[in-house]
């Protein structure tokens, strides 16, 4: 071989083999914008968290972090647009809820939701509560299922939309409790709300930010919550576990997430970088005033996570038979 292709080649290979170990190393990370794609509106707790997330980001680091707001087809088209990104840690993706039951309840989805996407932080969780409306002749849970089981298909019940969290904690119920209520599905949290309190519908569940108000001006009366524990807040009332039904737990989470291949080190310097910021007094205040518990821990403490939730949700919606609206 002529000497300097010899060496062209020899520089072609040593160039190669030190590809891999500078894509796995962080080194100077991050040097260019860092994008956060949120598949909901602004508003909500996904874009809050995402917002808190960019700040402590470019504070810590002095690259731009920004927000993209890519609502749409039951956050399908955000989620997708964070799969589909470099896995170079300069695209991440807020994830929750929806990314563990989209996967069965559409047909087909762009992106796999099993292996398209590396944990980086689960940031918290907020629960439900059992609701009727003050005036309503059920005064507890026990009332609710002996009503129920006595007059099975005949209670309504309001939910968000077909696999929403709100739809599938009440699925979750009536397979726990052996009882029949008909859904009647919502555009949000809001319209459920006013039927609820109008006498339209019987009972739902809704997310404690949402509902706490409602409960705090006694319009509406709190028959369960759905954590392992009974909250600080609301001290009289009783977990759906303690009252007969051990297990039993419901929360609405929030997490980040990066597309599959993003180099490990990389997603270490992310998690242990929202680790410190999730232990922040200004983003426990921030959490707290949304009724949002911070969780944090590892990126393996995410997938553990995940794949519990997989767990739990797949067999509810299986067995109700959920799809797509």
């Amino acid at each position: 071989m002529h000497k300097k292709t010899f060496l062209h080649c020899l520089g072609a290979a040593a160039l190669a083999l030190a590809l891999p170990t500078a894509q796995a190393q962080p080194g100077s990370y991050p040097e260019k914008p860092i994008r956060i794609v949120v598949p909901y509106t602004a508003g909500g707790f996904n874009d809050t968290m995402a917002r808190v997330f960019a700040r402590k980001l470019q504070d810590a680091w002095g690259q731009p972090a920004v927000v993209d707001n890519k609502p749409g087809a039951g956050t399908v088209l955000g989620t997708d647009a964070g799969a589909k990104a470099a896995p170079d840690g300069y695209t991440l993706v807020v994830v929750g809820f929806p990314l563990v039951v989209n996967q069965y309840i559409y047909p087909k989805l762009p992106y796999d939701t099993k292996n398209d996407f590396a944990p980086v932080i689960l940031g918290g969780q907020t629960p439900n509560l059992l609701l009727v409306r003050a005036d309503s002749p059920i005064k507890t849970m026990a009332d609710l299922v002996a009503k129920a089981k006595a007059s099975p298909g005949k209670l309504d019940y309001a939910s968000a939309g077909n696999g929403t969290s709100l739809h599938l904690a009440m699925e979750y119920f009536k397979s726990v409790t052996g009882t029949d209520m008909v859904q009647v599905p919502y555009k949000g949290s809001a319209p459920m709300v006013t039927d609820l309190l109008g006498g339209q519908v019987d009972v739902m569940f809704d997310n404690l930010p949402n509902a706490m108000p409602h409960v705090k001006t006694g319009k509406m009366r709190a028959l369960a919550v759905t954590t392992p524990k009974r909250l600080p807040e609301l001290p009289n009332v009783p977990t759906v576990a303690e009252q007969g039904y051990p297990g039993f737990e419901v929360a609405v989470w929030y997490g980040l997430a990066a597309p599959k291949g993003t180099p490990k080190p990389i997603l270490d310097k992310l998690n242990a970088e929202l680790q410190k910021a999730l232990q922040s007094d200004d983003v426990k205040a921030i959490f707290a005033a949304q009724g949002v518990d911070v969780l944090g821990g590892s990126t393996s403490d995410f997938e553990k996570f995940f794949q519990a939730q997989d767990a739990k949700w797949a067999p509810v919606i299986r067995k109700a038979g959920i799809k797509a609206e």
